[in-house]
């Protein structure tokens, strides 16, 4: 005998699967950009990447090119709503809001933005494993499929100079990055790069993480490295902003549906 037919799979279009929207106008934008920059930083501040007034997320405006959205000096991540957020131009004079920035991390983020036309939001913040990679002076090894997201895509800024207050260390910095989505900061921190808001904080995110495997591989042996050619094709696969746009999606959700009070 004959079983009951199976019922038929269900078309893919007609399947959800989110991708980075599309915008009618300029002020949808911004708006888009204000709110997941808000949401990034509660991300960060619930995660405890905050430290003290430490770092930082900024996003280009897509109207004025040369003028960024910031978080409010002093004010915790966790209670940062749309309406809190700085826009200051690239010399860090606040254009719109009512806070200060913090001048020194902005003149890096700055210089950042000059240099990369393609990035929209770059993140950095005193993590505490991203701060123990850094005060080893060394960058990622390809010991896990997330970690391979960044082999040969980012680079170690081997210098310490105290707090980046001009815009020379900016532009240095900007020179360590290159085309790269991250770079490890010897002595001081992470910093991440992304094509949005989402993919930026996702990479650092993910660096932070996988800094926290690495050195808790290392203190319990030896970690068995992915060869080159895995690693470069992992990277192809997992190493885009599109694929940590997809991955960030989750911690998005998260924060806009359980503490919707950032979109004010």
């Amino acid at each position: 005998m004959h079983g009951p037919t199976p019922p038929l799979p269900r078309p893919t279009e007609q399947l959800r699967f989110a991708m980075p929207p599309m915008h009618e106008s300029l002020d949808d934008e911004r708006r888009h950009r204000k709110e997941r920059l808000a949401g990034a930083l509660r991300i960060f501040g619930r995660l405890g990447f905050e430290d003290g007034v430490s770092g930082h997320i900024t996003a280009r405006d897509p109207e004025f090119s040369d003028c960024f959205w910031v978080n409010p000096f002093g004010m915790p991540f966790k209670h940062v709503t749309v309406g809190d957020l700085v826009m200051a131009n690239g010399e860090g004079q606040v254009i719109e809001g009512r806070y200060h920035v913090n001048q020194a991390a902005f003149t890096v983020h700055a210089q950042v933005h000059a240099a990369r036309p393609d990035v929209v939001a770059v993140a950095h913040c005193h993590s505490v494993h991203g701060r123990a990679l850094a005060a080893l002076g060394e960058l990622l090894d390809p010991i896990t499929q997330e970690s391979c997201a960044f082999y040969e895509d980012h680079a170690l800024y081997d210098a310490y100079t105290g707090v980046a207050v001009d815009a020379e260390e900016g532009r240095r910095i900007a020179t360590a990055l290159g085309s790269r989505k991250a770079l490890v900061l010897r002595n001081h921190g992470l910093l991440t790069v992304g094509d949005s808001v989402d993919a930026a904080a996702w990479w650092f995110v993910s660096m932070e993480r996988s800094s926290q495997v690495q050195l808790t591989a290392r203190a319990a042996g030896r970690p068995v490295l992915i060869d080159h050619r895995q690693a470069v094709a992992t990277r192809e696969q997992l190493g885009g902003d599109l694929v940590a746009w997809i991955n960030y999606q989750p911690l998005w959700q998260d924060i806009s549906r359980s503490e919707p009070d950032l979109l004010s």
